[in-house]
């Protein structure tokens, strides 16, 4: 898995340089780190969560003059997912015998690849920024876990956020991301919600531009 995200990176900041050739262009690599908050859905007649974690998000970004653009990201964190059926769907006998499971817990992580579209404005050494944009959102059980597969979901994404120059080349980003996705089923014992999930992502990083 490390292996993958570290190709991934490369792969990023190639594509990074050939962009630079562009002219007129300003062009940007960043790491940030975040915090993924995604609270629970209902649906099915399940309730599914998802627990709170840290993140790394990773950016190759280009600016036209003087305002439009677009970018490529690959983020990571921890997405634990918890099931449990809204009612109890049977009634065991005592000692239980052939009862249905009423929750389920899996760890996984989550890889979510997309491309953003940008709008951006320079103001002295700040530029705000909103973007939106579509990817894949790919959750993938750790470990050697029985009952559970892996889930690949289309993801939505928008985000306000800053870039503060603090030297030529150099500054840090500010920013919250947000993620709408349908809600991954990774247990084989209990189904997804199937409702459509929400992920909260502040985060703060820097950006090297070219």
């Amino acid at each position: 898995m490390r292996t993958r995200c570290m190709q991934i990176v490369f792969l990023l900041v190639g594509v990074a340089a050939l962009m630079s050739a562009k002219v007129n262009a300003q062009i940007d690599v960043s790491a940030s780190l975040y915090g993924a908050f995604s609270g629970s859905t209902t649906g099915n007649g399940i309730v599914q969560s998802t627990s709170n974690a840290a993140g790394a998000l990773f950016e190759v970004r280009r600016i036209t003059r003087p305002w439009f653009g677009y970018e490529g990201t690959y983020s990571i964190n921890r997405a634990n997912q918890a099931y449990s059926y809204s009612t109890v769907p049977v009634s065991c006998p005592t000692p239980p015998v052939n009862c249905s499971p009423v929750s389920a817990a899996v760890s996984a992580n989550a890889h979510e690849l997309t491309g953003d579209w940008v709008a951006s404005l320079k103001v002295a050494n700040l530029r705000p920024f909103a973007l939106a944009g579509v990817g894949l959102l790919f959750n993938e059980p750790v470990g050697e876990q029985a009952n559970t597969n892996s889930s690949t979901k289309p993801v939505f994404v928008y985000g306000l956020g800053a870039d503060w120059g603090m030297l030529p080349h150099l500054g840090l980003r500010f920013q919250y991301r947000g993620n709408i996705y349908k809600a991954p089923g990774l247990s084989t014992v209990i189904n997804s919600s199937g409702a459509a999930m929400h992920t909260a992502e502040p985060m703060i990083g820097a950006y090297f531009r070219f």
